[in-house]
């Protein structure tokens, strides 16, 4: 099964609301199928320059490494000359903080990722969670 729009809005409306209620900063978010193609994405009024540049990094390393970004967080810092020539193999295109975060289906497949960039890592990784659960998807780490 393929990632809808309809199911990225609801990521995206599910995480804005969960970050509104929070009091979290502004975010870009960015919502991108499994072949890393954008579905759907946006960025609040207030969210500063490179918010959604580094929302779709951390979205595509999530699934250019097959792990959330928490996880590739974890495993730089125990590897860093490696993740430093994976940022530089891949032009950028992967971010190393809390907040990209795959999405799945009911089989487990990876169909997606949800990047977010604003708040701490924590809150960005808290409310892409919160919108993957709304839109019935499940999320996590390819072990």
């Amino acid at each position: 099964m393929s990632l809808t729009l309809a199911q990225a809005r609801t990521i995206i409306d599910t995480a804005l609301d969960k970050a509104r209620a929070d009091g979290a900063q502004p975010l870009a978010l960015v919502v991108l199928d499994a072949g890393a193609h954008p579905v759907a994405t946006v960025r609040e009024d207030g969210a500063s320059l490179f918010r959604f540049d580094i929302a779709k990094a951390k979205a595509t390393g999530a699934l250019g490494m097959g792990a959330d970004t928490r996880l590739l967080a974890v495993r730089a810092a125990a590897n860093p000359l490696f993740f430093q020539s994976v940022v530089a193999a891949t032009g950028g295109r992967l971010a190393l903080s809390p907040g990209g975060v795959l999405i799945r289906d009911v089989e487990g497949t990876v169909i997606g990722a949800v990047g977010i960039s604003g708040d701490t890592g924590d809150c960005d990784e808290a409310c892409a969670i919160a919108g993957i659960l709304a839109a019935g998807r499940s999320h996590g780490d390819v072990q």
